[in-house]
């Protein structure tokens, strides 16, 4: 085993054999490969809620050198994108012990500009360009992310449906999964948005979409989540934060930035929809002039 790919796919391969414990491990491996890089054995147990011998023994049944093999790993994944190496170790400068007391607005800059650099610096360009003519000419596209992912969700769906028709982001209502998941057919674009803990809802309805013959587009946060196996183009985008939730930044930076390719792969059609997306909008009075209305 040489890289951190190898591993990802040691551990997806092993996901079903895995003990509860070892799953834990697995997750926060492959969730926080650069938080793992740094970690004693002592602290990763802690973290996880496992022995160290768990820790040991889950590195050397991978075929590793022991723990020591494991964090090699993590860190030959920061070496292998430099830019990205440099901007953690920015970020550690910024932020120091996030245990400190800080100024929360200083924090949530520093973690989000880490977490933009990296998501987007990570984009495999071809799988970008793949991902991007797949949403603009499927004959339906089909946008999925719940709970916490129906943020990004509705922003990708309300971006596409600007810019081509047939577009459907499925709502975030109980009971309502069926009704969507039955319009996708063979050829249709399916674009599932989840983070850890991914919703099952979410995992069973992009499972459903590969079964159907969809062009599958998974955008997760690490190559362990669950939506991979059934993707045909994957996204990983970073969601570190002091929050009580995981960050949503990253997400929104991808989504924009593909939308904008779509637009860009669409060209001429792109434009004739938004300036008809304008005009509606001004015949309608939409949006305020933005004056303070008169209270006289």
């Amino acid at each position: 085993m040489q890289t951190f790919d190898d591993l990802a796919t040691a551990l997806r391969e092993r996901s079903g054999k895995l003990s509860p414990a070892q799953k834990r491990l697995a997750e926060r491996v492959m969730s926080d490969p650069e938080g793992v890089a740094f970690m004693t054995v002592t602290e990763l147990a802690a973290t996880v809620g496992v022995n160290e011998s768990t820790v040991v023994r889950f590195a050397t049944s991978l075929g590793l050198d022991g723990y020591p093999g494991l964090t090699r790993l993590c860190r030959e994944r920061l070496r292998e994108q430099a830019q990205l190496l440099r901007r953690f170790s920015q970020l550690e400068a910024v932020t120091g012990d996030v245990g400190r007391s800080r100024d929360p607005l200083e924090l949530a800059m520093a973690f989000d500009q880490a977490n933009i650099a990296r998501s987007l610096a990570r984009v495999d360009r071809d799988s970008w360009a793949e991902a991007a003519k797949a949403l603009s000419s499927a004959p339906r596209v089909h946008v999925l992310g719940l709970r916490k992912c129906h943020a990004p969700a509705y922003l990708l769906g309300y971006l596409l449906r600007m810019l081509r028709d047939d577009v459907a982001t499925v709502p975030a209502t109980a009971g309502m999964l069926t009704d969507d998941l039955r319009r996708v057919r063979a050829g249709d674009c399916f674009v599932g948005i989840a983070i850890h803990r991914y919703s099952a809802d979410t995992v069973r309805g992009f499972h459903w979409a590969k079964r159907q013959g969809a062009t599958t587009i998974a955008l997760t946060d690490n190559q362990g989540s669950p939506l991979v196996p059934d993707a045909d183009q994957s996204f990983f985008i970073d969601t570190a934060g002091v929050s009580v939730l995981r960050s949503m930044t990253a997400f929104t930076s991808l989504v924009q930035a593909l939308a904008t390719e779509v637009a860009t792969e669409l060209g001429a059609e792109a434009r004739s929809r938004l300036l008809g997306e304008e005009e509606l909008l001004g015949f309608l009075g939409v949006y305020t002039s933005g004056q303070a209305p008169d209270r006289t």
